[in-house]
């Protein structure tokens, strides 16, 4: 019975533990997301979404759009879209993109492009060998809200001379698709953590 109780009273302190973290965790990553720094830097990188068919999705706008607004108020004097090719799909996230900011009228030699990634890391480690082959040292990252802790955290392990931009609005409006993204994000971030910490990230 002494055994058993201590059994049961050391998971009751794991599962309280754990509930913290999330909990913790959950409060960074929304806190984080409205914390705008953008400052004038040489590029701004717009991490991939999903596209659909030949155009982006809705959140994929948003960032785009946001993207734009960065060029077009001099905080940037370039954009670089990332992503890479969904399956099935005729374009890449990237050119999808880079032909949608066209359209809003950023010169099209202003819009560089990665088709290489399909997720986060791949994402800014793919833009961060753009950069370093064309000279670009300082980067803003645009994101949703949501997404700009892991992201930046990314970016920072990767060395990224690089700033925050959360996109200022979002298409995850109501409480239920906030809530699906931030467990979905806090997944994701404490995996990263755990990984990167035990060298495989």
């Amino acid at each position: 019975m002494a055994a058993r109780s201590r059994k049961h009273g050391f998971l009751r302190v794991l599962a309280a533990l754990l509930l913290a973290v999330l909990v913790v965790t959950g409060v960074n990553i929304w806190n984080y997301g409205g914390i705008d720094e953008a400052r004038p830097c040489d590029v701004a990188i717009v991490l991939g979404a999903e596209t659909w068919g030949e155009e982006p999705s809705p959140v994929f706008e948003e960032r785009i759009d946001h993207a734009v607004w960065l060029y077009e108020q001099n905080y940037v004097d370039a954009i670089l879209m990332t992503g890479g090719y969904e399956e099935g799909a005729g374009s890449s996230e990237a050119a999808i993109a880079r032909a949608y900011a066209v359209a809003q009228g950023v010169p099209a030699e202003s819009v560089l492009i990665e088709e290489g990634s399909h997720t986060t890391q791949e994402n800014l480690a793919n833009a961060q060998q753009v950069m370093d082959g064309l000279g670009l040292e300082t980067a803003v990252v645009v994101s949703d809200p949501l997404h700009m802790l892991r992201a930046m955290t990314i970016a920072k392990d990767l060395g990224l001379d690089a700033v925050s931009s959360p996109t200022p609005t979002t298409r995850y409006v109501s409480w239920g698709t906030q809530l699906s993204f931030l467990l979905r994000e806090e997944f994701y971030y404490l995996g990263y953590l755990v990984a990167h910490a035990v060298g495989l990230a």
